[in-house]
């Protein structure tokens, strides 16, 4: 775990909250909810490690504020004017945030000016014509029921001068961000540049990252519906493989750095006998290498399911991956772990004489990131929204909204983005997935 010192997690703030809560009705009472103080802290390290008679903390002291309302704002509600931007891929769970931010604003603090901008970054950009959309609790009825973003979205990088520019011809005090942690890097260079120029704008990310890779998260939303999607496909392919002789269902997931998704999907679905992730490197030929290995499952069970994160063998040379391109896009390796395994089993099978081989390939990358969120992650997602709102609120800045060991928490914007959680191989969810798929923990 990262170590962070106390000063890297406080959270800037335009100035003295000096305004009441309109909220003061609803949590002043003795029993019941209550308003967050500002001391209170959720530790970064909690854990405690065991060593003969005497335990070690893990802590350093640092911890990250604790989120939810308090009783005085900064902003005044009839007076500010917020934005919404949604950026980056689809996620399950983006309209569950926007109609949880309108709502909040709406119906909690009395904010009567919400406007949406259109296509990412590219909405605040005046060569591509995009319109702002005013937002209120009837535009954004029942949209958590569908998948995508009513706002559209868009990738690559933009003039983040401009972007600040735009903030400042409309007067908007409050920007809520979502997006992942390319999106978040954006944020914070908005969020330096609204400071240097001494404008009163916050600028407040809600985390969006399919594939949970994100810092000091415990999970990001959409990632639970993504799992939970991805075993459907690998029961798909499960029956396909059992129902051919030497049958071979290949499963691609989401996760070019990480491998939250195959793991968890794995597991849930109870049916896979090889997954393969970014973090854990494997060999493809060789005596202990993942054909020797298919080709012996095959022959004592007559079929296989195998699942391959989008960035695993990225360590292989025709994995390698290429430079971002110009527009900023982030970057891609250079074949698809999908066609070089395709044509890695079905060559190495091929001179195996007397051997039928049945494959199978299954990418369910895009239906997975359009569905609606599930029950749990459209719960998770209108909370996160609450809190971000209960922050910009109070004149916070340059942080996101996130769940830390179980509580809500405001983590700064820098911290969040710079660096990539990933699957541990010496932790307890790859041995989990080991143990469940019976695969060599090494491929030498």
């Amino acid at each position: 775990m990262t170590e962070l010192e106390p000063e890297r997690t406080r959270i800037p703030t335009l100035g003295r909250c000096r305004i009441e809560s309109p909220l003061q009705r609803m949590l002043s009472g003795t029993h019941g909810p209550r308003f967050i103080d500002e001391a209170e802290r959720v530790l970064v390290q909690d854990r405690t490690v065991a060593g003969g008679e005497h335990s070690e903390e893990i802590c350093n002291g640092a911890g990250f504020e604790r989120a939810g309302p308090r009783a005085h704002i900064y902003f005044e509600p009839a007076k500010v004017r917020c934005g919404i931007v949604t950026c980056g891929g689809l996620c399950p769970g983006v309209n569950d945030v926007i109609r949880g931010l309108v709502s909040a604003l709406w119906n909690r603090y009395g904010v009567r000016h919400i406007v949406g901008f259109r296509y990412g970054l590219q909405g605040f950009i005046p060569e591509y014509g995009h319109s702002v959309i005013e937002l209120t609790p009837a535009d954004v009825h029942g949209i958590h029921q569908t998948g995508g973003t009513l706002l559209g979205t868009s990738r690559g990088r933009q003039d983040i001068e401009q972007v600040v520019d735009c903030l400042e011809r409309m007067n908007l005090g409050v920007l809520f961000v979502v997006g992942g942690g390319g999106t978040m890097r954006a944020a914070v260079a908005m969020s330096e540049l609204l400071a240097a120029r001494e404008l009163k704008t916050v600028v407040v990310g809600i985390p969006k990252a399919i594939d949970n890779d994100l810092m000091f998260i415990d999970q990001s939303f959409g990632f639970e519906t993504a799992y939970s999607e991805a075993v459907k496909s690998i029961r798909t392919a499960h029956v396909e493989a059992a129902g051919a002789p030497h049958g071979v269902g290949l499963v691609r997931l989401m996760g070019r750095h990480s491998g939250f998704i195959a793991c968890h999907a794995t597991l849930a679905s109870g049916a896979v006998n090889f997954t393969l992730i970014p973090e854990v490197p494997f060999q493809i030929h060789g005596e202990g290498g993942l054909l020797a290995q298919l080709e012996q499952r095959l022959d004592h069970h007559g079929h296989a399911v195998i699942v391959a994160a989008e960035g695993a063998g990225l360590h292989l040379p025709s994995r390698s991956e290429c430079p971002p391109s110009l527009s900023g896009a982030i970057s891609v390796p250079r074949e698809d772990v999908g066609d070089l395994l395709k044509a890695e089993i079905g060559s190495y099978f091929a001179r195996r004489k007397g051997i039928e081989l049945n494959l199978k390939y299954v990418d369910p990358s895009y239906d997975i990131r359009s569905v609606p969120a599930s029950a749990s992650d459209s719960i998770y997602c209108l909370r996160l929204a609450q809190s971000a709102v209960h922050a910009a609120m109070c004149g916070k800045t340059a942080m996101v909204v996130g769940r830390w060991h179980g509580s809500l928490v405001h983590v700064p914007m820098t911290v969040a983005a710079a660096g990539r959680r990933q699957v541990d191989p010496r932790g307890d969810l790859w041995l989990s997935v080991l143990e469940d798929t019976g695969q060599p923990a090494s491929w030498q």
